[in-house]
């Protein structure tokens, strides 16, 4: 099966939606994790596409193809966000991904979107055993595309034996050795939270 996704950041009618929503940011680029307190909402849009080929180890085999790796548990919810739920949401969709022991290198889909991305990097910084990336910093928020994104950037660092050096040197730590498994978080601007374990083959 085919999976995937792909976004256009110059599409008129996104921007605007976004703008009347009050998710864009406004004033000098940042990082997406220091855009807290910034004005305007948060998000800077990016173009770009990522699609999977999902299927069976055997059908991989029988076809001759490369497994990059193999789908842990994948987890999702809706928190009632106007209840004051996102907090509590995303960290139990952390219980139900069932994280390995040991330093983890976490994949962070996050938007920029003040309260989800605080919600986020709440929950991933009350695990020292995290070391995250926030790809949003370098590609901007692709919308739909922005797991798929996560899920192969994960697929590719336990393929290569290595993870990404910090996106954001004030924000994010270092991560050394050769990662057997890899967190892939997409917690969106607005609603649906998503995270899942990707692991080698």
């Amino acid at each position: 099966v085919l999976v995937g996704g792909a976004f256009q950041t110059e599409h008129s009618d996104m921007l605007l939606g976004y703008e009347l929503a009050g998710y864009l940011h406004r004033g000098p680029w940042k990082p997406v994790w220091q855009r807290q307190g910034s004005e305007g909402g948060g998000v800077v849009t990016g173009s770009g596409g990522a699609f999977l080929v999902l299927e069976q180890r055997e059908h991989a085999k029988s076809r001759g193809r490369r497994i990059y790796a193999e789908l842990g548990p994948i987890v999702s919810g809706r928190a009632r966000r106007r209840l004051g739920e996102l907090d509590a949401e995303i960290v139990a969709l952390l219980k139900q991904a069932e994280l390995p022991a040991g330093e983890l290198l976490t994949i962070s889909g996050a938007s920029g979107a003040h309260a989800a991305t605080a919600a986020e990097k709440a929950a991933l910084d009350a695990n020292p055993a995290l070391a995250v990336r926030g790809f949003s910093t370098l590609t901007g928020h692709m919308k739909e595309a922005q797991f798929p994104f996560a899920v192969a950037l994960a697929a590719m660092a336990i393929d290569r034996k290595a993870g990404y050096p910090v996106f954001d040197a004030a924000a994010e730590k270092p991560f050394d050795g050769a990662p057997k498994a890899v967190l892939a978080t997409a917690i969106g601007y607005h609603q649906f939270e998503g995270m899942g374990l990707i692991k080698a083959a």
